[in-house]
């Protein structure tokens, strides 16, 4: 006799002792041994069975020794057949089991192919069922059994076969039926009272309470069940489709892709979509967007009337949004001239591929569910039938993906296109709540004006120095090169040709390669470039045909020059190179920086990219609705900001070894003692400081860092010193105490105390100008913290 283990017999405790016995069967049989029943056709049957039954008390009596299910194959066969009836031997899905341990021991046919099919070493366990929670549920049968008390904790049991012959696993319900079982209680069980009921309904998932009231193997288990199991494959696969899509993320492809296998029963389905804008529009000007998809394997963007696809396919899926199916690929292609369509399929493997089309959003964009196989016929317009019930389920899907697409790419353009920072965000819902209820009474209605009152500015800059004498010098190098490249062309055109011509146009070229060797002014370049359109390429075309030499010469010139810009670019590409990498640097990690600037108070903060990077930061009360402003944060942010600005000096000076040319950076901080205010500009979309007094701070940021120290023509902001720019004395006791903090920890050096030149309508600054010392073993990723401001500033 074949019996099914699981793991549950040896490894879980119950307050079960578990016994098989078949003494209710048998009193099925002695009940038709009885005079009332001698004309009954069980009767003869029945006196053979009960005199079989009485040989072996066991299996009356109950054991617990599963080898005699062996010993007694024969007995039990007997015993059950008139519950399995050979009839329903090949259609149902039964066993005769334990309860609580699913050992099984006999089957019908079916259900012996399908665990004969799960493999030698497969073990009928049931799903998602803890130890716990079996003890209990088997506790909650006793109480109906013995105690009379229905408590209905049912849970459907689940079984996960696999199926080696297709590589896929299937899904079954099991139902049990316990009439031929009986429970008593050991001198061992406690009796169990009303009170004891109520107190294990409040408390379902003690588990210690549970063992108290029933210790383990405190009742005595005695008889069989019958288990019968239901193939719900497709209702599995189809609430797991649901559940993956809702739950999306990683690897969401290949959790659908295994779902679909399971419910086709092809272990080597493939799966995959694309996207198709704008099918609303011509459909000649739709393009698709490869994503993971199959059918666009080798393009990462088709158009649809590239003759990729056929007219079918064209007609059905993307003008009547229908599913299309080819059960047979090569069939297909001879009737589609062999399309990039059926040649993508053929290079991957795909013989049989069903495209179900689903609108994506209102615009007209499409996504295109695929689903193959490589077999022919093996997807067909069968199978496609049976995906009614799941279609919906990607639709709704595609929909929300689509929603959420759109919403991200708000959420992009608001976050990079607009100047709404997410500490001032809750000003302009609250404006444009109140505009909402007042335009439904006004037409009228106006938008608040957005002014945030009180606030204190911090503002500061990196820009990279000399910068524009680097870029000058790389255009003249590069201007240097080309001219000097058409020099050499026109040189070996002497060569083959005695035509003065080419003598008038190198001394032309000479003379414009002298000018730029001496210095270059405003308009050469673009004076250069006409010159060397108009005169020499024209002869270039012509003398590239004279022979191979002069043709080699044109070649290595024009492969020189930029196939957009038509110039020499290397010494400006390795200028530019080096710029945005120093920017993007720089300006990733100040806006890293920024988000532990925010933990600490919250407050407005922009940056931007010049050469270099430069931003304003304003804090105050009016800036946030969740905390209480006091002085100390803006001690704070400042104390950050000096810190920040150190760190950024020494990233840019170690990324020096990255960058093909040798930029510094020149660093500023401008220090502002009064509260201000600032305005949301509506035709501006950016804040700008508000007042006419106010005015002075911004003059004072676009031209200090051209300042001079006072009497000398030293500028203020030279690499590797940081300048501290203010107007009041009690500023510069402020950040004194920074910079001897920072001091002691070793990151600036010696402080210079300078006078500043007037700028225009602005008199009276000063300067604090501090050296980096640039730490051997830098970490962009150290920060003080704000205990260890409050513990400098209290020493």
């Amino acid at each position: 006799m074949k019996i099914i283990e699981s793991e549950f017999v040896t490894e879980t405790e119950l307050p079960l002792q578990l016994k098989i016995s078949f003494s209710k069967v048998f009193d099925f049989f002695e009940k038709y041994t009885k005079k009332e029943f001698i004309n009954h056709p069980f009767h003869s049957a029945a006196h053979n069975m009960v005199e079989l039954i009485k040989k072996h008390p066991e299996l009356i009596d109950g054991f617990s020794d599963y080898s005699l299910l062996h010993k007694y194959q024969e007995q039990i066969d007997l015993l059950l057949n008139p519950l399995f009836p050979e009839a329903l031997l090949l259609n149902e899905i039964k066993a005769a089991s334990i309860p609580f341990s699913f050992t099984s021991f006999k089957f019908t046919e079916r259900f012996e192919n399908i665990i004969k099919n799960a493999g030698e070493n497969y073990k009928l366990n049931v799903r998602n069922f803890e130890e716990d929670s079996m003890y209990i549920m088997s506790c909650t049968f006793i109480l109906g059994f013995v105690y009379g008390y229905q408590i209905d904790v049912k849970r459907p049991f689940y079984f996960d076969i696999p199926d080696k012959t297709t590589g896929t696993m299937k899904y079954y319900r099991a139902t049990f039926n316990a009439d031929f079982s009986d429970i008593t209680p050991t001198e061992n069980a406690p009796s169990i009272t009303e009170n004891d009921v109520k107190q294990l309904l409040n408390n379902f998932n003690n588990i210690d309470l549970w063992k108290e009231k029933f210790p383990p193997n405190s009742y005595i288990f005695k008889g069989f069940g019958l288990i019968n199991l239901f193939d719900v494959t497709s209702e599995e696969m189809l609430s797991s489709i649901k559940a993956n899509l809702l739950e999306g993320g990683d690897f969401l492809i290949e959790k659908l892709q295994q779902n679909l296998r399971d419910f086709y029963s092809i272990k080597d389905l493939k799966l995959g979509f694309s996207f198709f804008d704008n099918i609303n529009t011509k459909i000649c000007d739709t393009k698709a967007e490869k994503t993971n998809s199959l059918i666009l394997n080798k393009n990462a963007e088709i158009k649809c009337d590239s003759g990729y696809f056929c007219d079918g396919i064209l007609e059905k899926v993307f003008k009547e949004q229908q599913a299309f199916t080819i059960s047979d690929v090569e069939e297909y292609g001879k009737h589609s001239n062999k399309n990039g369509f059926y040649q993508n399929l053929v290079d991957s493997n795909i013989q049989s591929i069903i495209l179900i089309p689903i609108k994506a959003s209102e615009t007209g964009d499409l996504a295109l569910l695929e689903i193959a196989s490589p077999r022919a016929y093996e997807l067909n317009s069968i199978t496609i039938n049976k995906l009614k019930d799941i279609v919906p389920v990607f639709r709704a899907a595609v929909k929300r993906f689509s929603e959420e697409h759109q919403n991200a790419l708000e959420a992009t353009i608001q976050e990079n296109y607009t100047s709404i920072h997410n500490s001032v965000k809750w000003r302009f819902y609250e404006a444009a709540e109140k505009y909402y209820d007042a335009n439904l009474t006004n037409e009228n209605a106006k938008l608040d004006e957005i002014v945030f009152n009180d606030v204190y500015p911090l503002f500061g800059q990196s820009d990279i120095k000399g910068s524009s004498n680097a870029r000058n010098l790389a255009i003249k190098q590069d201007l240097i090169t080309q001219l000097t490249l058409a020099i050499s062309v026109l040189k070996d055109a002497c060569k083959s040709e005695k035509l003065p011509i080419y003598n008038e146009l190198m001394f032309r070229v000479s003379t414009y390669l002298n000018d730029v060797e001496n210095g270059l002014s405003a308009g050469d370049e673009v004076n250069i470039l006409e010159f060397l359109n108009r005169e020499i390429y024209p002869v270039f075309n012509h003398v590239k045909d004279i022979n191979s030499r002069l043709f080699n010469k044109v070649s290595v010139y024009m492969n020189r020059l930029d196939n957009k810009l038509n110039v020499v670019y290397e010494k400006r590409k390795e200028y530019e190179d080096s710029v945005t990498l120093l920017n993007d640097k720089l300006a990733k990690f100040l806006d890293n920086k920024q988000k532990e600037a925010q933990d600490m108070f919250p407050h407005y903060f922009e940056r931007y990219k010049t050469d270099g990077v430069e931003y304003n930061m304003y804090i105050g009360q009016s800036i946030t609705n969740e905390k209480t402003f006091d002085s100390l944060y803006l001690y704070n942010l400042r104390l950050w900001q000096l810190q920040t600005t150190c760190e950024m000096e020494n990233l840019a000076f170690y990324e020096r070894k990255n960058m093909q040319h040798d930029l510094r950076v020149a660093s500023l901080i401008l220090v502002h003692s009064n509260a201000m205010a600032i305005k949301f500009r509506m035709d501006e979309k950016q804040f700008d400081v508000d007042g006419a007094y106010n005015i002075r701070y911004e003059i004072i940021k676009k031209r200090i860092d051209k300042a001079h120290i006072k009497g000398t023509q030293e500028r203020l902001t030279i690499p590797g010193k940081i300048a501290i720019v203010y107007s009041q004395d009690k500023d510069a006791l402020e950040y004194i105490k920074y910079i001897n903090y920072l001091q002691s920890k070793n990151q600036i050096g010696k402080i210079e105390f300078l006078e500043l030149e007037d700028l225009q309508g602005v008199t009276g600054l000063k300067a604090l100008r501090v050296e980096v010392i640039y730490q051997k073993d830098f970490d962009e990723n150290k920060t003080i913290s704000f205990n260890d401001l409050i513990k400098e500033i209290e020493a």
